[in-house]
């Protein structure tokens, strides 16, 4: 815990967990006010642990959430309130304390001069000189337009799989390239190793990595949130008020997970037999309640697409009932496959090899089903049912095991900016993956619209081509590396087999080894030792490294004027 005193009344600190209420309690703070939306990242501890925590602990606590960046007159309002009839001393956090120390300035505003606050702030560690001339607004002073503002030739919007591996490919390619990275989370994952968490393989901490191991050193990190995109002056907002400009920006800022598109969902997640791979906190309930389940239902779902890895929610099946199967304990478990989709998979070369496991685990099939509510205390899950006609009834089902992969969509800091589309992703060519409006912006990883499945296999075909194209805009010319929709879906469907599905735009079959080695349509032994053992070095060692092995673009070669049409090109592999 980092507490950050402003007044003798108030402290501000960064993401708190359970434990560190006890301690708080034990520094004399009466209150503990929660300036954090729920979910808002990988590994969050939200709300309603640290208020059960302060109960236990004598404390009162308060949520009065905000979004970062875009805090409100009418939020800082309500914080004037609050802290007013609350028992202090009062800690109030957030994911850094940033946005708890802006709501704390600008309700100081009214009656202390705003360089005072800024002299506050700088003094606990919190730069607010963003903020400037809305605090000498509030302060009732002259208005200033003055704003931070910092210039970079990259600026890279998020620091995961996509962000990370873009920055490593354009600083093997370009080492001086002026880089910064806008990420505020402190620890990294790796994403696909969860679902060896939920089927026991791996332990949790082998997919975690705090964040500055994996950042380059040469670029800025900026451990911070985005709040706004002005493509049109180039530039981007940070959560503090500051402005960066950039010559080129990247956009990777994944995908949402929206837990509260389900009603019932947010609350029994990790009780009441209701879990999620797609969690870095719950992969582990998963395995729990394989190892305890002997008998009764189990059901498995997966929403509309487009989803992220779409083979994960059955991979958690599979290897579910794997286990169950070795138990002896399967033959006295239901187990249904609950999809909103009218197909077990999207490419049809690989169903054969996964119906023949549906048959072999005696899995129930229930297509069109989309879960719309869930009762964890009855354990009872409601979906919509669509028959052959188009008729929708909803149906509902009661389960001793419930694996739920949520409903997804853009962030919202990109779904209600000028850079989506109509349904709110980044809007980019699928072959360049530039913007189709913005020449000088890029995208990578789930965020874009691209039509490609959503993996991070994707990513370490992407990563070489935005970067190639980044350098080639930085220079005047056109974009020329292309990406061919390329994605991998390893599907884990038993312990020791994976039918590795390997496939690019239009579900074109893209095997990366030969057929003679691999053949992706059937489960192999060689494709498991692949991902237990291999994948993971490849995404730490090679892709965040810039280290493009078996990655590396294919490019335009035009046959008279530029072309702005792939079609019009042919295509090589460039020599390195």
């Amino acid at each position: 815990m980092d507490i950050r005193n402003l007044s003798p009344f108030i402290s501000v600190s960064s993401q708190i967990t359970p434990e560190d209420v006890d301690t708080a309690a034990s520094m004399g703070f009466k209150t503990i006010v929660c300036n954090r939306p729920d979910n808002e990242s990988e590994g969050q501890v939200n709300s309603q642990a640290i208020r059960l925590a302060a109960e236990e602990n004598g404390l009162a606590f308060e949520h009065l959430p905000v979004l970062s960046g875009q805090i409100t007159d009418g939020d800082v309002t309500e914080f004037q309130s609050l802290i007013k009839k609350v028992q202090d001393p009062i800690l109030a956090y957030c994911r850094t304390g940033t946005r708890s120390c802006t709501l704390w300035a600008l309700a100081e505003a009214h009656f202390t001069p705003p360089k005072a606050i800024l002299d506050i702030a700088q003094q606990a560690g919190y730069d607010l000189n963003g903020q400037l001339s809305r605090l000498e607004e509030r302060n009732q002073q002259p208005h200033s337009t003055s704003k931070r503002s910092i210039f970079h030739s990259v600026v890279i919007v998020g620091g995961g799989a996509g962000g990370q591996a873009v920055a490593a490919s354009l600083l093997k390619r370009q080492p001086s390239l002026d880089i910064a990275i806008i990420e505020p989370n402190q620890a990294h994952y790796y994403q696909p190793g969860w679902t060896l968490v939920g089927g026991g393989v791996f332990k949790p901490e082998q997919t975690q990595r705090p964040m500055n191991s994996v950042m380059p050193k040469q670029a800025k990190w900026y451990q911070t949130t985005l709040s706004q995109f002005v493509p049109e002056q180039q530039q981007v907002v940070l959560e503090n008020g500051d402005i960066l400009g950039y010559q080129t920006l990247v956009v990777a800022t994944g995908l949402k997970l929206d837990w509260d598109a389900i009603p019932g969902l947010r609350e029994s997640l990790g009780k009441n037999g209701v879990t999620s791979n797609y969690h870095f906190d719950l992969a582990p309930y998963t395995w729990k309640l394989v190892q305890s389940l002997k008998s009764g239902k189990a059901l498995f779902t997966q929403p509309p697409m487009p989803i992220k890895c779409a083979g994960a929610p059955q991979k958690a099946m599979y290897l579910s009932c794997d286990e169950w199967h070795r138990g002896g304990v399967l033959n006295d478990i239901s187990v249904e496959f609950c999809t909103a989709g009218a197909a077990l998979f999207g490419v049809k070369d690989y169903v054969p090899a996964l119906e023949k496991y549906v048959e072999k685990y005696g899995i129930k099939l229930a297509f069109q089903n989309k879960l719309v509510k869930v009762d964890g205390p009855n354990q009872q899950a409601t979906f919509e049912v669509t028959d052959v006609e188009g008729n929708v009834k909803e149906v509902v089902k009661s389960f001793d095991m419930l694996h739920v992969c949520p409903p997804q969509a853009a962030p919202d800091v990109i779904a209600s900016s000028s850079i989506a589309d109509t349904a709110g992703w980044v809007d980019v060519s699928p072959e360049t993956l530039q913007h189709k409006r913005y020449r000088n912006i890029f995208a990578v990883g789930d965020v874009s619209n691209s039509p490609n499945a959503k993996t991070a296999a994707a990513v370490r075909k992407q990563a070489p081509v935005v970067a190639e194209n980044i350098i080639s805009t930085l220079a005047g010319n056109p974009p020329m590396a292309l990406y061919e929709g390329y994605g991998s879906c390893p599907l884990t469907v038993e312990r020791g087999k994976v039918v590795l599905a390997e496939f690019g735009y239009g579900g074109k079959l893209q095997p990366t080894l030969p057929k003679w080695l691999v053949n992706g349509t059937q489960p192999s032994r060689v494709s498991w030792f692949l991902k237990e053992n291999m994948l993971p070095w490849i995404y730490w060692d090679l892709m965040l490294k810039g280290k493009e092995w078996l990655a590396a673009p294919k490019h335009l070669i035009h046959t008279s004027e530029p072309q702005s049409v792939p079609e019009a090109c042919d295509f090589k592999e460039k020599k390195k």
